[in-house]
């Protein structure tokens, strides 16, 4: 399928899938596009995904980008579910290593240039292993930040150049916990914690109550995104 069929049928079905479910746009996805696969962060939103993709369809790619600074409630909630559902999520890397970027690139490289950090450590791996597929699914909401506020069920990628699908884009957080409470979905223990937004462990804070739910995320920069979406 060329670039012009896929942005044709994403315009028919843009609004035929804003009113399906997100199980009914995942079937949809895996069924339009064998070659797709999910990036999870195990994040709540993320967690949901694994658990009706491994209902739908469990032969599906999952693949997590694996940063080397993840807390580690985070690869420990990867484990559990990997146990879980017997899947293996596929790692993907960044081309240097912690010591190697610091060689280069100083010391706490996400203090002084988040942008370039996440560059290294997650575009660039995301950029590769999406060269490998037709399509992706993510777990992005638009009510997440301002930046989400557009997204939309079925899109193109223009940033990396494949079909993009949101199934959970009109969800809230609501909806996300009552499919985590009513399925009894494991999942990140850091969310009891007043984490709601789950990073990187040195660019991932608190949020108190009465904060913006992505306040914990780069605070004290201006950065709101780490380039994967927008």
């Amino acid at each position: 399928m060329n670039l012009l069929e896929k942005e044709d049928l994403i315009k028919v079905q843009a609004e035929e899938l804003e009113h399906a479910s997100a199980e009914e746009v995942i079937a949809y996805a895996i069924k339009t596009f064998p070659n797709i696969t999910f990036a999870c962060s195990f994040g709540a939103e993320d967690v949901v995904l694994v658990d009706m993709i491994q209902k739908i369809s469990p032969s599906t790619d999952i693949f997590y980008l694996d940063t080397d600074f993840h807390f580690k409630e985070t690869y420990e909630t990867r484990d559990l579910m990997a146990a879980h559902y017997g899947l293996e999520f596929v790692r993907v890397s960044p081309l240097i290593s912690p010591e190697e970027q610091a060689a280069q690139h100083g010391d706490a490289l996400w203090s002084v240039s988040p942008n370039e950090c996440c560059n290294i450590r997650k575009v660039e791996p995301l950029t590769r292993i999406l060269s490998q597929y037709d399509a992706w699914i993510t777990g992005i909401r638009r009510d997440q930040a301002p930046t989400r506020a557009n997204s939309k069920k079925i899109e193109y990628d223009t940033k990396f150049g494949l079909v993009k699908f949101n199934p959970i884009a009109g969800w809230t957080s609501e909806d996300v916990w009552n499919y985590i409470r009513a399925n009894d979905i494991i999942y990140n223990p850091l969310h009891d914690q007043y984490y709601p937004s789950i990073g990187c462990e040195y660019c991932t804070r608190q949020v108190m109550p009465g904060e913006d739910p992505r306040a914990g995320r780069w605070s004290g920069h201006e950065k709101t995104e780490c380039g994967l979406h927008k």
